[in-house]
């Protein structure tokens, strides 16, 4: 029996609902593990990416949101003093993080504290978009219905 893995998909996929067609694109040793991140989900159509960026100054990490994409970089900025280090367990090497995002997902704030990047997303389904109800034999009598996940 085969079992197959998703939690790649978890980690790169933000509010994507066909997880079937990632299946084909995604692949478990091509997600880079550097810098660690959480993605959290806040409420139903809510989340949150937080990403641990020690040794970064906001100024070298740039956050750019296309279409269906959030791509997170970090540059280094080069000293000009030569450190020996007798430990270096501080990673401070330059990285881009690239997360695949679904339909009317949009990214809202982003903030740096204490090392910390925090990017909040929302989904945002237009209204034209939404499941509609219709009464048979109603004539005009056609309603939205609201989504509701399972808990």
């Amino acid at each position: 029996m085969r079992t197959f893995d998703l939690t790649p998909l978890y980690r790169s996929a933000i509010g994507f609902d066909r997880l079937a067609n990632m299946l084909e694109s995604q692949r478990a040793d091509a997600q880079p593990s550097y810098p660690p991140y959480n993605i959290e989900l806040v409420s139903e159509d809510k989340y949150r990416i937080v990403m641990a960026l020690a040794g970064f100054d906001r100024s070298e990490v740039e956050i750019i949101a296309e279409r269906d994409s959030l791509q997170i970089t970090g540059r280094k900025q080069k000293e000009d003093t030569q450190r020996t280090y007798l430990h270096r367990g501080i990673a401070a090497r330059d990285f881009e993080q690239r997360f695949q995002l679904a339909n009317h997902v949009k990214v809202t704030t982003a903030s740096f504290d204490n090392g910390m990047l925090t990017i909040e997303l929302v989904r945002e389904v237009p209204e034209a978009l939404k499941p509609r109800k219709i009464v048979i034999d109603g004539g005009d009598n056609v309603q939205v219905l609201e989504q509701r996940q399972a808990a």
